[in-house]
């Protein structure tokens, strides 16, 4: 209470005055204990009752109460039912792009766009610098004994081609593009590079492995998703006209 504020001991007494208007407002059987009453303004008093509703732990029904100048009737303002210190809260609101995690996408869900990912850079270009373009496009020898034959290769990708990551699986099939114009789209090394790459999206039901360059998933790097619009709140509406008598 404001030092400012004298306590009203009309108002600061009135609990089954607010009591009795949250029997007529409150659900039934959730008004429990009268936690107390303190001076909001000159002659304006707020009186507090724990709720026993299972829904609504640590919250509390609230009353506002008034009189007039020099009359001892006591008015009520408001009820309202308000959250106290450690009450339960829904979880803040978030919008869409922020609720999605790594593996929620599935055959024809589209990720939102996002124009400045830390993630992705603008794609290579050449220098016209022969010394260092042949670096950029220089591959390690590992120095093996053996390496796939030319069968060897065939058959893998025809399997890789044929399988989950391929151009005819689910996703593929409902995706907005292909895999070869994903900034997350990594092309291996050797003589598959023209067919396969590596996916490297966290997003993407495909991450970390190896997908042919037709192939395709809801989280293409340059995708965007239909947007709902906004949900229009009206504005409240006040009763200025109505006079409640107690």
């Amino acid at each position: 209470m404001s030092a400012a504020v004298k306590a009203d001991p009309t108002l600061m007494q009135a609990t089954e005055v607010a009591r009795t208007a949250l029997d007529e407002s409150a659900e039934v059987g959730s008004v429990g204990a009268h936690l107390g009453a303190r001076m909001l303004g000159e002659r304006l008093a707020l009186h507090s009752f724990a709720c026993t509703a299972a829904a609504y732990p640590g919250w509390v029904w609230t009353v506002s109460l008034a009189r007039a100048p020099r009359s001892k009737t006591v008015t009520v303002c408001e009820t309202a039912l308000l959250p106290a210190d450690g009450a339960l809260l829904a979880p803040e609101w978030l919008p869409y792009a922020d609720r999605l995690a790594p593996g929620d996408i599935g055959p024809g869900d589209v990720t939102p766009y996002v124009e400045d990912d830390p993630l992705l850079v603008a794609g290579f270009e050449a220098t016209g610098d022969e010394d260092v373009d042949a670096m950029a496009l220089w591959e390690l020898g590992l120095g093996r004994v053996r390496v796939l034959s030319a069968q060897g290769r065939a058959d893998a990708a025809q399997r890789w081609y044929d399988g989950t990551h391929g151009p005819s699986s689910p996703f593929a099939v409902n995706a907005p593009a292909r895999c070869a114009s994903c900034g997350f789209f990594v092309p291996i090394a050797g003589a598959l590079r023209s067919m396969f790459g590596l996916c490297a999206s966290e997003w993407s039901p495909s991450d970390g492995t190896v997908v042919s360059i037709d192939h395709g998933c809801g989280a293409h790097s340059e995708a965007d998703m239909d947007r709902p619009a906004a949900e229009q709140i009206p504005a409240p509406i006040v009763d200025e006209l109505r006079l409640e008598r107690l």
